[in-house]
């Protein structure tokens, strides 16, 4: 919600959980979203999001690098991961298990140098990803304006 309220547009996968959540909490909120698949436009994954897929496909935007047939593997989430980071201005990990897409993107983040943020949950869990993502730059996200200040643009008025 406060990130709409600062006009942030959410990127995120359409997996079960926290993506869906993003999503939904966007649209409830009259924000803007990205959906990153990483399955073809033409597959729903996983199946009970395609009612929100479609929604998406309709208002706002979804994307995969996947072409029409594609055989889908477990690589290719990790790619959409890689996607993810590289389209978006920052990273937010507010859930992750130590082998986890949402870890594989957030060193993505930063290796590309985009800010990233980890929930203090996770932070006060002392997993050794985040001990080692901190070290490189990770941030502790306390509060989501930081966020917003961060990575927020005024926006130029035209000429």
């Amino acid at each position: 919600k406060e990130l709409v309220k600062g006009d942030i547009i959410t990127v995120s996968g359409l997996a079960r959980g926290i993506d869906t959540a993003v999503h939904e909490a966007t649209l409830e909120f009259g924000g803007k979203t990205v959906a990153v698949l990483g399955t073809p436009l033409d597959r729903f994954y996983p199946p009970e999001n395609a009612e929100l897929q479609k929604r998406l496909m309709s208002e706002q935007m979804v994307i995969s690098q996947f072409p029409v047939g594609h055989k889908t593997s477990p690589k290719d989430f990790v790619i959409r991961n890689r996607t993810m980071a590289l389209i978006s201005d920052a990273t937010i990990v507010v859930e992750a298990r130590e082998r986890s897409g949402t870890v594989s993107q957030g060193w993505e983040a930063i290796r590309l140098g985009r800010p990233l943020y980890i929930s203090q949950p996770l932070v006060e869990a002392g997993l050794s990803w985040v001990k080692s993502m901190q070290w490189y730059g990770a941030r502790v996200l306390r509060d989501v304006d930081q966020v917003i200040e961060e990575i927020s643009f005024p926006m130029e008025r035209p000429l």
